[in-house]
């Protein structure tokens, strides 16, 4: 159980250095993250290491800090959250669980790269990058400053990849490179060419970039409900290692 500990804990820390927040908070064990309120993984609270405090004082004290800058309270849940008790207390106090996500891996030695797309790189997110994220993300383009400012704190190297269909950007996605696991982040194929092989294209041709900065692992992030990617990666050779879960509470009104 110890060494599973360690293990979920040393892949928390890679995607907290994979996806940067603007602003972190260090309280007696738990990371505060804070952006603006951009994703919640960067808006939420990680509680992974040793905590000493009463449980209580500490859950308030941290909705203090979110409610007072409008934003939902937010733990990001694991099975090696500490204290043990975290998840139990958090439900009774009205915190509801959502976007239940499995932790995955590959071993890039074990990849077949045959498939991989001619995918587009670079070092900085483009305009017409974040463009084409905001698209196929339906995201709003008024995040954009935000989002740059937050993928300009990323410290280990980074790729912004694209795939282009017919003059236009079809697929998008990023990955950093850190030690020995390339992390891979918002990947997104447009609806219209979904089921034509781009994902696993992108996929691999990211993986295949991290391979080439010195990366022996693939690390993602799918969401349970997400059928279609979970075939895609399981296709590719990637296997669940824990899962995490959002234990979420809104500001009183």
């Amino acid at each position: 159980m110890a060494h599973r500990a360690r293990l979920i804990r040393g892949m928390e820390e890679i995607s907290l250095t994979a996806w940067p927040s603007l602003q972190t908070v260090c309280y007696d064990g738990w990371l505060l993250r804070f952006a603006g309120g951009y994703t919640r993984r960067a808006n939420s609270v990680s509680p992974i290491y040793d905590s000493t405090r009463p449980l209580d004082e500490k859950i308030t004290h941290c909705e203090r800090l979110y409610y007072g800058r409008s934003l939902p309270t937010i733990f990001k849940m694991t099975e090696a959250a500490c204290p043990a008790d975290l998840d139990a207390v958090l439900e009774a106090r009205d915190y509801q669980a959502d976007a239940h996500t499995s932790v995955q891996t590959v071993e890039l030695a074990q990849v077949d790269f045959a498939h991989a797309g001619k995918l587009t790189f670079s070092t900085q997110p483009t305009d017409d990058w974040l463009e084409a994220f905001c698209r196929l993300n339906t995201t709003d383009p008024a995040r954009i400053p935000l989002m740059r400012h937050m993928l300009a704190n990323i410290i280990p190297a980074v790729t912004y990849a694209a795939l282009v269909r017919e003059g236009e950007i079809a697929a998008v996605g990023l990955a950093v490179a850190d030690g020995t696991y390339v992390s891979l982040f918002d990947l997104v194929v447009d609806a219209r060419w979904r089921g034509q092989g781009l994902g696993q294209a992108l996929v691999l041709g990211l993986l295949q970039w991290g391979q080439a900065h010195g990366a022996q692992a693939g690390y993602l992030q799918v969401m349970l409900n997400n059928a279609p990617a979970l075939r895609l990666y399981e296709k590719i050779g990637f296997r669940e290692v824990y899962h995490y879960w959002y234990r979420v509470k809104q500001a009183p009104a």
